[in-house]
């Protein structure tokens, strides 16, 4: 069956997609939902944001965070649980006043934005060693935040996914990963042609690549009609993938997801064709020392 490939589904996000595709999950028990199809469909990891259900917007409620999880864990379908810490670093600055907070900021302490992973133990948390222009705001995460961060998630069950976006953030999490900041092997989590960050292609994805500490684990996914070539490529260069309509909301050109496990079973195809398995939860827990 050739090697198990960790295929992760990012099940929902926080982008301005929901009026884009009514399958995008947006209530706690929708998010719960698409993560057991998804789990069912070939998953072995759920990567969860939560929205704000009246509006659809990004949230930070530990409540639903919590509902989301019990739902999961109360299903009794295997899938490792992986909870996003990226909320709570977006800045814009003000018109009137370039120090003063625009419309649309959300910046959070590093102990708020850990505060559900202490709360629910997941098995896997994010982490993005990411300061960059992301689209139309700024996305900022200092190193001393980061390093904060690190520290609170040692302290849980949780393993960090270190999520990085271009070059400069590789380098970084790798000075991180020699301090003794994440334990070891560490996980990477390389991310592909968000905007302004590394290219989803073969070049940007082997150029991080060759930055990773030498015993990194590492996946790669790319975003919107990228997702699928940079499944294949992630696989083809010995490394694990994800998909997720956190990251694309289409499943052929012009033809919306009817869900995300549409997404995975898409994707558990191509790493079959290409003569490797999806890697249940038990092995994945091997691969990760977990």
């Amino acid at each position: 069956m050739g090697r198990p490939v960790i295929l992760t589904c990012a099940l929902t996000g926080g982008g301005d997609t929901v009026h884009l595709n009514p399958a995008v999950p947006v209530t706690p028990e929708q998010i719960a939902n698409d993560g057991i199809a998804a789990a069912k469909a070939g998953a072995t990891i759920v990567h969860i944001h939560v929205r704000n259900p009246e509006t659809g917007k990004p949230s930070l409620e530990l409540a639903h965070y919590r509902e989301v999880v019990e739902r999961i864990r109360a299903s009794k379908v295997e899938v490792l649980i992986n909870l996003t810490t990226g909320p709570g670093a977006r800045f814009t600055p003000s018109d009137t006043d370039p120090v003063g907070f625009g419309p649309g900021t959300a910046i959070k302490s590093p102990d708020f934005r850990v505060q559900h992973v202490q709360e629910l133990q997941p098995d896997i948390c994010s982490l993005d060693i990411a300061t960059m222009n992301f689209g139309e705001y700024a996305f900022v995460n200092t190193p001393p935040h980061l390093r904060r961060m690190a520290e609170l998630i040692r302290q849980t069950r949780a393993k960090p996914e270190i999520e990085v976006f271009d070059l400069g953030h590789v380098r970084l999490a790798a000075e991180m990963v020699s301090k003794g900041f994440f334990a070891d092997p560490p996980l990477f989590q390389l991310c592909l042609g968000i905007p302004w960050g590394a290219p989803a292609t073969t070049e940007g994805m082997l150029a991080m690549k060759s930055l990773l500490p030498p015993n990194a684990l590492w996946a790669a996914f790319g975003i919107s009609r990228y997702q699928f070539p940079m499944v294949a490529q992630a696989v083809i260069l010995g490394g694990h993938a994800r998909v997720g309509m956190e990251d694309n909301i289409y499943l052929d050109r012009g033809k919306l997801a009817p869900g995300n496990a549409a997404l995975v079973e898409r994707a558990v195809d191509i790493i079959k064709s290409l003569g490797d398995h999806p890697a249940s939860p038990d092995e994945a827990r091997k691969i990760l020392c977990l």
